[in-house]
């Protein structure tokens, strides 16, 4: 799955990140430190128990005011990346389970490519594979030549859990989570528990969401009459139904309007989403989302 021309697709996203996404998106954090830091930004009044060698001693001998130099420092950005590892993500052809599953392939090819661009501008990442919880964890690493663990990690990866749960996932990762940072969020988003409330506890603890979401045509469009045998591939539920044309207008009204609902949820609060089928190749997905990016 990750060849050496993936390899190559890797290094010209990340140059190409760095001309696109403009500082707003996977880019070094600048916050405000008072002395040791960089770049000169302000100053503020000496209180007890202030480190005395940040002094601004010109502005003392000029006006005899006890004041400490600000400075802007450069952080690095923590990148977490929650990846859908349930069993939705897996995909079937002819009733038969495919291997190599585009869904989960694609995900983790995005999550390779978004590793890399953060790795490449010395940003913390980590990978937290979920499905009605946290199922495996590859803690913060730093570094670009952390990027073979990175691949190791997500080619290890498999599809598991009896149904998706982004709510609890975030409740047990927020608890984890050594700090705050970008949440990227990777998901077809069929969540029985309905992904908001997840979304929603990264936003009220301070991380800052972005929602990539992976569908197939085929669950945008089935093609499918007559009698059909149903099975949820999550909790093996089956259900015989005859399929009309009446059924699969309905269906694909559902549909699009599930698709309008995560869209108009994302929009309402800010949240940068960029939505996908399987057929479109990985750069592609990223070059849509740096674009985002760099409008926003």
């Amino acid at each position: 799955m990750f060849d050496s021309d993936f390899l190559k697709q890797l290094e010209y996203l990340s140059l190409l990140s760095k001309r696109m996404f403009q500082g707003q998106l996977l880019a070094q954090r600048r916050t405000m430190q008072t002395g040791g830091g960089i770049e000169f930004s302000d100053h503020r009044e000496y209180m007890h128990g202030d480190d005395l060698r940040y002094l601004d001693w010109n502005v003392y001998a000029r006006h005899g005011d006890l004041l400490l130099k600000r400075f802007q420092e450069e952080e690095d950005l923590h990148v977490y990346l929650l990846l859908d590892a349930s069993q939705s993500m897996h995909v079937e052809t002819n009733g038969a389970v495919d291997p190599d599953p585009p869904k989960f392939t694609l995900a983790r090819q995005i999550a390779a490519a978004l590793a890399y661009i953060a790795l490449a501008d010395l940003d913390r990442v980590s990978i937290v594979a979920y499905a009605d919880g946290v199922k495996v964890v590859m803690p913060l690493v730093r570094g670009k030549d952390q990027i073979l663990s990175v691949l190791r990690f997500l080619e290890g990866l498999k599809c598991h859990g009896e149904k998706t749960d982004l709510r609890r996932t975030v409740g047990e990762f927020v608890g984890r989570a050594p700090r705050t940072g970008l949440a990227i969020v990777i998901s077809d988003l069929f969540d029985q528990e309905g992904f908001r409330e997840g979304v929603d506890r990264l936003r009220y603890a301070q991380f800052e969401p972005h929602v990539i979401q992976i569908h197939t045509r085929s669950e945008a469009d089935p093609k499918l009459l007559g009698d059909v045998q149903l099975v949820d591939c999550e909790t093996g539920t089956e259900k015989k139904v005859t399929v009309t044309e009446r059924k699969l207008r309905q269906y694909r009204q559902l549909f699009e309007t599930f698709v309008q609902d995560v869209e108009t949820y994302c929009r309402t609060h800010g949240l940068a989403h960029t939505r996908t089928t399987t057929d479109v190749p990985f750069d592609a997905v990223l070059l849509k989302m740096m674009r985002a990016a760099a409008v926003g």
